[in-house]
């Protein structure tokens, strides 16, 4: 497969022009379908090289100064999330140009970890440029191409630590795929089904109801998950399960409706046990547990199906100034 996206370095043997030594460095997104985008805009990877012939990457990307989603409520902070969306990015992109996955395969994400330095969120004057650098072990081969690897990540911006993480991917063929999913393949993740009332928005750390993903119950910690399909960030190219991204972000909405919207986590663990349903109650649960760290906040988050485990979730961090109650 051609490599679409690594950045061109000239060697010492090959001839350097005078048009390229004229030509201004140019920037780009790497192709949306790299990391399963449908909107260029969505892309939040600008370039990747592999180093020391290995499984070692670095990587650039950016965020962008105003998205309509990974931004915290006041518009002056990038949203702890956007770093775990980067983080797919980088396992998926890493996956089709390095790793000779064909475009078309599915990816289970079996678990994701992430952190970040609140302290490096504030949005400046301009965009976020970021540089990454990406470690993959425990990477298995099916002849020419991976069938699954785990990846570790620090995103850098300006040279300070900004956010991390790791995850374990597993790529799958379409006919396995089909076989795995039966008929649910065939489903999608934009039709449209009537939404029970969410969540007040400022109880889970949002602004805006569509990006509510949580109906309240009468019980205490206890909500139904009724995202909006047609929401064009977490639905944004549909699929026939509800995507890992969306329970992500329950679990962090369900932590701020527990523990108050105050609440921020720096540091989420997620497990995913099995795919999530779009024709079945997920029902969330949140819990303060005992956090590893003194001073800090932990909330231990699960979402379940029919009886079944679909997702686990470790939120830890800290409470801001201004305490607000929680969504009871």
């Amino acid at each position: 497969m051609p490599l679409l996206v690594r950045q061109q370095e000239h060697t010492d043997d090959a001839p350097v022009s005078r048009a390229d030594q004229d030509l201004p460095h140019l920037t780009t997104t790497v192709p949306r379908e790299y990391v399963h985008r449908a909107a260029h805009a969505e892309v939040f990877l600008t370039g990747c090289r592999r180093l020391d012939g290995g499984d070692r990457f670095a990587l650039t990307g950016q965020w962008p100064r105003a998205h309509t989603f990974f931004t915290d409520a006041d518009g002056t902070r990038h949203d702890p999330t956007q770093a775990a969306e980067t983080i797919r990015q980088v396992g998926l992109l890493l996956a089709h140009s390095e790793f000779g996955v064909p475009l078309g395969h599915q990816f289970l994400l079996r678990d994701m970890e992430y952190s970040v330095s609140p302290e490096n969120l504030d949005i400046g004057a301009g965009p976020s440029e970021l540089t990454l650098q990406a470690i993959c072990t425990d990477v298995k081969w099916r002849g020419s191409r991976v069938t699954q690897f785990a990846m570790a990540i620090t995103i850098e911006r300006d040279g300070r630590p900004t956010a991390g993480g790791s995850g374990h991917f597993t790529c799958i063929a379409p006919a396995a795929y089909n076989r795995l999913r039966g008929a649910r393949s065939a489903e999608t993740g934009t039709a449209a089904t009537p939404r029970p009332r969410t969540v007040d928005p400022r109880r889970v750390g949002r602004s805006a109801a569509a990006d509510v993903v949580l109906s309240p119950t009468d019980q205490h910690g206890h909500w139904l998950l009724s995202p909006d399909r047609s929401h064009p960030i977490l639905f944004e190219h549909g699929g026939d399960h509800i995507p890992g991204m969306v329970l992500i972000e329950a679990a962090r909405q369900a932590a701020c409706g527990l523990e108050g919207d105050t609440f921020e986590p720096v540091q989420v663990s997620t497990e995913f046990h099995q795919y999530a349903e779009f024709d079945t109650p997920c029902w969330i649960d949140a819990m303060t547990v005992r956090p590893a760290q003194t001073g800090m906040l932990s909330v231990h988050v699960t979402g379940h199906q029919e009886g079944n485990v679909v997702f686990s979730a470790l939120l830890t961090g800290y409470r801001r100034s201004g305490d607000a109650s929680g969504d009871r």
